[in-house]
């Protein structure tokens, strides 16, 4: 299908701009703190019952994190321990916090968003580390953050969607487990050259050049591309928990999504998959822009209420 017209002024803004790849990962950073805040400045977010900022284990230290708790549920809550997009290298806990309000309230779910170490500065398996150590510490201390210790789940979009599915597999046997991942549009194999990565890698905001230069910045040694903390869907899936995997069809990273969702099958993990035809990548924050990826947005969130519910 083609590209939702709504969300095609935003695109020409965006295509307008220096491409990520074409500068610093620090005018990257500050780039797209400016088009979250281009997003979010077309509606508030939605209200949720309190935000609070706290941290939490790492891979080599303390990581900042934000916990939201959602409006007019009973504690404890089920609870979505989230890694934020950004190609290993752009994003944050605040760049993050309209998408995550709006899990919080759409779900129904606390939300506890994690800052893990980026590239180049922090390369691999620095992000991947922070995942698990965090996804432990949230399992340990569910009762503290006001979650349900058999309700916490694992997810994250793009790059967050990687490391939540590195953090189920290295968890797969913790106690309590895990409930649940969902993956939004994730990037889950380095080795593999998909067609979506060629048809969808110009004009849909992520391009092929920006994922080779989130790469670069992440991987430091080729080989590393084959480990299945740097590419999950090279992993053992045998005994995961229940997935959500969304896609995007006009997403670089379509075929990586769907390819995971297969991998996940076939090992017999239940997954719950959805392509949101005539979207990109990036569209749980453009919801207020497009009737399209507001209802896409909707659906996510109703998939991870019975995920975790």
């Amino acid at each position: 299908m083609p590209l939702d017209p709504a969300l095609e002024p935003l695109l020409q803004q965006v295509n307008a701009m220096p491409p990520m790849s074409a500068g610093t990962p620090q005018q990257a950073r500050e780039a797209f703190a400016q088009l979250t805040a281009l997003a979010g400045a077309f509606a508030p977010p939605p209200e949720v019952a309190s935000v609070s900022d706290l941290e939490v284990d790492g891979g080599a230290g303390k990581l900042p994190a934000r916990l939201y708790l959602p409006a007019g549920a009973e504690l404890p809550v089920p609870t979505l321990v989230f890694f934020h997009g950004g190609g290993f290298t752009i994003g944050d806990v605040a760049s993050y916090d309209g998408q995550c309000r709006i899990i919080c309230a759409g779900a129904g779910v606390a939300v506890l968003s994690v800052e893990y170490r980026l590239g180049p500065e922090s390369k691999f398996p620095a992000a991947a580390d922070d995942a698990i150590a965090a996804t432990r510490w949230a399992l340990d201390h569910a009762d503290e953050l006001g979650g349900d210790p058999a309700a916490i789940g694992v997810g994250g979009d793009s790059a967050g969607g990687n490391l939540a599915a590195v953090a189920a597999q290295a968890h797969r046997d913790a106690s309590p487990p895990i409930k649940g991942q969902i993956l939004i549009y994730p990037v889950t194999d380095f080795t593999a050259e998909h067609p979506s990565l060629e048809r969808n890698g110009e004009g849909f905001f992520l391009t092929r050049d920006d994922m080779e230069w989130f790469r670069d910045n992440y991987i430091a040694d080729a080989v590393d591309e084959a480990d299945p903390k740097a590419s999950p869907r090279l992993g053992d899936l045998t005994g995961l928990p229940p997935a959500v995997v969304v896609t995007a069809e006009l997403d670089p990273l379509l075929d990586d999504g769907e390819a995971y969702a297969d991998a996940l099958e076939e090992a017999g993990v239940p997954v719950v998959r959805t392509r949101f035809d005539s979207l990109i990548h990036g569209f749980l924050a453009l919801g207020a822009v497009s009737a399209t990826a507001s209802s896409a947005v909707d659906s996510v969130c109703s998939d991870l209420r019975n995920l975790l519910g």
